[in-house]
């Protein structure tokens, strides 16, 4: 879980990408925020990963690639030291293989380059607060990518073998976009129960993040209709639809 800033406390930053220019543009809009500052930046995997536990950020602005690694990498060796990291990956790339990799690699975001300044400042503020962040567009071109049979990847059986039926079926849900509440009411249980659900399937899955366990619901459910299996095609919006969920739907 995503440690929230204390209140009153201003977000602590740190930037990763290869281009100054880019780092400089990045501060400036941050710093201009009274309620987040930028701690640190590195330019290369290597400083990113000397330089940022000494500086105790609470969000990370990752540059997807970098001239000596890559800040996927980066992402999970930095949570790996700091579990309440949140990283936000930031891309010039269009590249759907990376969003999957960022997710399954504990990112809490996911944008585009291109995306306007005060949009970005927004992505901050919402990862800072535990919730998930995820380019609509690219979302859903994401899960069109993983429904399309011919791309997709078998499933880790190992791990789905251990969900019962019942986790199955909130995994199925998870897939389609659907709130705890909307999940609750298509099972007839209370949301209480369902968050409980959630909370062991993402544990049996080994993901932290119900968008990861969404990925994983995309990839079953094209497995299965590969094999003949007589499922309904999933007609929802995939994970972060409608900008992250709230953070106890993680």
């Amino acid at each position: 879980m995503t440690d929230q800033p204390a209140a009153g406390a201003a977000t602590r930053v740190f930037l990763v990408d290869d281009h100054e220019v880019v780092r400089r543009g990045l501060r400036d809009l941050i710093d201009d925020e009274d309620d987040m500052q930028v701690v640190g930046e590195a330019g290369t995997a290597e400083q990113a990963l000397a330089r940022g536990p000494a500086v105790r950020p609470d969000v990370a602005v990752l540059d997807v690639r970098l001239p000596d690694g890559d800040g996927i990498s980066v992402c999970r060796e930095l949570r790996s030291r700091m579990p309440g990291l949140a990283c936000l990956m930031l891309t010039s790339f269009d590249d759907e293989d990376a969003l999957i990799d960022a997710i399954m690699a504990g990112a809490a975001g996911y944008v585009l380059k291109q995306i306007k300044g005060s949009d970005l400042v927004s992505a901050v503020r919402t990862v800072a607060t535990g919730q998930s962040m995820l380019d609509p567009a690219t979302t859903a071109r994401l899960m069109h990518s993983l429904r399309d049979p011919e791309d997709a990847k078998p499933p880790e059986d190992e791990r789905l073998a251990a969900l019962s039926e019942r986790e199955r079926s909130v995994l199925e849900l998870i897939g389609e976009g659907l709130t705890n509440r909307q999940i609750a009411e298509r099972l007839y249980l209370s949301e209480k129960t369902v968050k409980n659900h959630i909370s062991r399937l993402l544990g049996k899955l080994g993901v932290e993040r119900r968008v990861q366990a969404a990925v994983i619901a995309a990839q079953v459910h094209e497995h299965e209709a590969e094999h003949g299996h007589e499922h309904g095609h999933t007609q929802g919006h995939g994970p972060g639809h409608g900008h992250g969920q709230d953070a106890d739907e993680r």
